[in-house]
């Protein structure tokens, strides 16, 4: 990954979403050359000079401080996960520093035999652990059945942005693919900032860019996330629609790695849940 180039590309990308009247600044009336905020603005709002800000954001990070970065964080009103974002590519790009937390995402597993007891434990909960190139390590039995399409993938370990973009079972399984393809990438961006050494990360992103336009279109958006609880709504090929809320939580003696869990919204789900439940232990009997 290319620090400078990353710093210079998401600032801009950041400036230009935001309008003067967003930003709280007056309209003087006149053409505007850019739908965004000006260089110059966004120093204003900052607190900086222009050829400070236009020097950060061409990608020279040297000896920037923290005030300076929280100065473009409320300038360009960024959210927590875009916060952390730009402060892992500014100690990306000053050689000799280190990103913020791992530099690698957590490996492909298998995880510790505590953690898979853990998930085994959670019966009636759709439980599973993931690194951040959403690698799926370690499922329980009620998971593996929800993402049943997931792990018919020939590839181990299965992965939520092969499937996403490469699946076409995805779009049919998701009944909001659009949604969950942005999310995908944006989660895959932030983990990017975080750990840009990543050599699986890297091939992952490379494989996905040349195989996917959509991928290609939305890495181009410099959009990150972090994990939240949300809303996932799913078309299950043996049980129909299913609406769940997740919640995720790293694991802290395995950095890396987030163990996320699933439960109903409503009773229709739930009931949906059970029939997973027992039709995955009639499959499980069945099978050599």
């Amino acid at each position: 990954m290319d620090g400078p180039n990353e710093i210079r590309e998401f600032l801009i990308s950041r400036r230009n979403r935001l309008t003067p009247q967003q930003a709280g600044l007056p309209d003087f009336g006149g053409r505007r050359r850019v739908a965004g905020l000006r260089r110059e603005e966004v120093a204003l709002l900052a607190g900086m000079s222009v050829e400070y800000y236009v020097r950060l954001e061409r990608g020279n990070a040297s000896g920037v401080s923290e005030s300076i970065l929280e100065g473009i964080v409320r300038a360009l009103q960024l959210d927590e996960a875009e916060r952390d974002h730009l402060h892992d590519l500014v100690r990306f790009a000053n050689r000799g520093a280190h990103p913020r937390s791992r530099r690698e995402s957590g490996h492909p597993g298998p995880v510790r035999p505590v953690v898979q007891h853990i998930l085994d434990r959670m019966r009636d909960v759709p439980a599973l652990v993931q690194n951040g190139r959403l690698d799926v390590v370690a499922t329980n039995d009620l998971a593996a059945a929800v993402y049943a399409p997931l792990f018919e993938q020939p590839q181990r370990p299965v992965n939520f942005g092969r499937f996403v973009f490469l699946d076409p079972r995805a779009q049919a399984f998701y009944r909001n693919w659009d949604e969950a393809a942005t999310q995908t990438v944006s989660l895959l961006r932030a983990e990017a900032g975080r750990v840009p050494h990543d050599r699986r990360l890297s091939g992952l992103v490379g494989e996905l860019s040349t195989r996917s336009e959509k991928f290609r279109q939305l890495w181009a958006a410099h959009n990150v996330r972090e994990h939240r609880a949300s809303v996932n709504r799913f078309h299950h090929p043996v049980v129909g629609d299913l609406e769940l809320v997740c919640e995720g939580m790293e694991l802290t003696n395995d950095r890396g790695l987030i163990l996320i869990a699933y439960a109903a919204v409503d009773q229709p789900s739930q009931d949906a849940l059970h029939l997973l439940g027992s039709w995955s232990a009639v499959a499980s009997r069945e099978a050599p």
